[in-house]
């Protein structure tokens, strides 16, 4: 009997998409395809770590926008060559299709339709042209692992400055004695300028790099762990209460993988030191925390603000159900609302019903969803093929970075930015690395006989 076929994670029924690829998969080396690949690397790392806000120069030259067109067009010229399509066929996909589709559709009912092209352009379409590169170009089980090492090589840097920031007292300015906030990575940085957002990547990055720990040997674990718990730290010193929340539930979602694949040793670990944590952390920060139950505790007035937003967000939703008011201008509707604070609501899932009505929200649940179900999949059907222990495991660490960031939308107002897409089209990824590897381990199973 063969590995292959005496493995019944690799029964190849259900969707199509579960099945291994009928034809043999081009040679690695292919060079169209491995230039997309790099590129894609090249502009993820560009747009975590933002080397243009150091080097000035570098914004004229566009790097971002240079590399992503050069991983598209790459892509394409190679599919192309060898007869195969573009885009995979993926429920995913076409949820994202619709969503934008959507989002333009109603452009022109929008209560700015220049501001509305504004946010498709600067904004959303970025980040769902990121989704497609990450969900299509990364297929095979080498170019995950570099992917999932790209994200966790550009958190170091990224949490190295934060901790350097609140060492350095390197804080935000505040008219409200003893609010101390870190500042971001760095100005102009897009992703993480803020200690909010900077919080909110870390947080995405970490289960990512616990995936990693549990993948690798030697130097590479320690750099997995040192990310890991630079991380963490980093979150914890921005004083973000989203942050905190999103960085608790993953740690109990990461609690509760391990103790599923009988891992007790460092389910303990983890769980002694999220126990031992809150007797080291500063008072201020605790009492920052308070604040997350205790609305009217917060000197800052932010929590109270967001509450009224949020309920103000609601009664927009029934006053504009279908439609909405237009992508990214839950803004203009609110200061009519509230009064002009130019705040806009810090809740991904109330930003699609207020922006596009609740077609938009149900189709962003929906691609929420199949998300989730697509890393979980992986995850069990991965999981009962030895061979396949790494993709597992990765699959894992997607879905706990998936899971957290549903619960971090409840609080973060990043509806149309990188955040979500990237965790998202890892989940498809996912997809594509099953069906090579099964491809794989059908070519080489008559070897094995």
């Amino acid at each position: 009997m063969t590995p292959f076929s005496s493995s019944p994670s690799l029964a190849l029924s259900g969707a199509d998409w579960w099945r291994a690829e009928r034809t043999p998969t081009a040679a690695r080396g292919a060079g169209g395809a491995e230039l997309a690949f790099h590129a894609l690397v090249a502009f993820t790392a560009i747009l975590l770590l933002s080397p243009q806000a150091f080097l000035p120069v570098l914004k004229s030259v566009r790097i971002a926008l240079l590399t992503a067109l050069v991983a598209i067009a790459a892509h394409m010229l190679d599919r192309t060559a060898r007869r195969r399509p573009v885009t995979p066929v993926r429920i995913e996909m076409a949820i994202v299709l619709l969503l934008a589709g959507w989002a333009i559709v109603t452009t022109p009912l929008s209560l700015w339709p220049g501001g509305s092209l504004i946010e498709l352009s600067d904004r959303y379409l970025k980040a769902v042209a990121f989704f497609w590169m990450v969900a299509t170009i990364v297929t095979s089980a080498s170019r995950l692992r570099v992917f999932a090492w790209t994200l966790v090589l550009c958190s170091i840097p990224l949490a190295t400055v934060g901790l350097y920031h609140f060492r350095s007292g390197m804080f935000l300015q505040s008219s409200i004695p003893g609010n101390f906030r870190i500042a971001g990575y760095t100005e102009g940085s897009g992703l993480t300028g803020n200690p909010n957002d900077l919080a909110l990547m870390l947080n995405l990055i970490i289960p990512i790099a616990a995936a990693l720990f549990f993948t690798t040997r030697n130097s590479l674990r320690a750099i997995a762990a040192g990310a890991i718990l630079l991380s963490a730290a980093a979150v914890i010193v921005t004083f973000s209460r989203a942050g905190f929340i999103t960085l608790a539930v993953t740690l109990v979602l990461g609690i509760v993988a391990l103790a599923r694949r009988q891992a007790p040793g460092p389910a303990a670990a983890i769980l002694a030191i999220a126990l031992v944590t809150p007797f080291v952390l500063p008072q201020s920060y605790i009492a920052r925390l308070n604040t997350i139950t205790n609305i009217s505790s917060d000197r800052t007035g932010s929590a109270q603000g967001r509450w009224e937003d949020w309920i103000a967000a609601s009664e927009l939703v029934t006053q504009h159900p279908i439609t909405g008011v237009g992508i990214g201008q839950n803004i203009l509707a609110l200061n009519e609302v509230r009064g002009h604070t130019w705040r806009a609501v810090h809740n991904v899932y109330l930003e699609y019903a207020v922006d596009l009505g609740l077609p938009g929200a149900l189709l962003f649940l929906w691609l929420f969803l199949a998300c989730l179900n697509s890393a979980r999949k992986v995850r069990a059907r991965a999981i009962r093929e030895p061979s396949l222990g790494e993709l597992s495991i990765l699959a894992e660490g997607t879905l706990v970075g998936l899971v957290a960031f549903g619960a971090a939308a409840f609080f973060y107002p990043v509806a149309y930015q990188f955040y979500f897409f990237c965790v998202a089209g890892l989940a498809v990824a996912l997809k594509n690395v099953y069906r090579t590897e099964c491809a794989r381990l059908a070519r080489t199973a008559p070897a094995a006989r």
